[in-house]
């Protein structure tokens, strides 16, 4: 079993450090590259799209040949996502990470990338959405499942 833990554990390594090169080499850890995107009437920089384009088609079928397998490639348990409703906290979400993404440039992936590079802005950036992340737990642990409960009593 531990033999088995350690294999996952390269492995999820190998990927992540797999992804963190692909955005350093697409230039997707430099800010200027993403709001140079999101400039639409400005100087718009379509290379973001060519990325996402990329992401896409790999994912797509990725997910069609997940979908018909049980176990991952080294014989763990395989678990898609099922909920497919789209509902206020999803589009809340969205709204935010959005907003985050225009205003500074990162999202998670490349901040954490830009961070371990050693640019300052990333490192801002990374602690706020992990003091977000935080509070949107506390949130749903104190404030929004207690609510849930006293209306679906069981």
């Amino acid at each position: 079993m531990m033999k088995n833990s350690m294999i996952h554990r390269a492995s999820e390594f190998l990927v992540g450090l797999l992804f963190g090169l692909g955005l350093i080499l697409s230039g997707m850890t430099d800010p200027g590259k993403v709001l140079g995107f999101l400039d639409l009437f400005g100087l718009w920089d379509p290379s973001l799209a060519l990325v996402m384009g990329g992401a896409i088609a790999v994912g797509f079928f990725a997910f069609a040949l997940a979908k018909k397998r049980t176990s991952n490639f080294l014989g763990g348990m395989l678990r898609l996502p099922s909920n497919s409703q789209i509902d206020k906290p999803l589009i809340v979400g969205s709204v935010l990470f959005g907003a985050g993404w225009g205003l500074a440039g990162f999202c998670p992936g490349p901040a954490l990338v830009s961070m371990a590079s050693g640019q300052p802005k990333a490192l801002v950036f990374v602690i706020a959405m992990v003091i977000g992340m935080v509070g949107f737990e506390l949130l749903d642990r104190f404030v929004h499942s207690p609510r849930k409960a006293k209306l679906n009593p069981i």
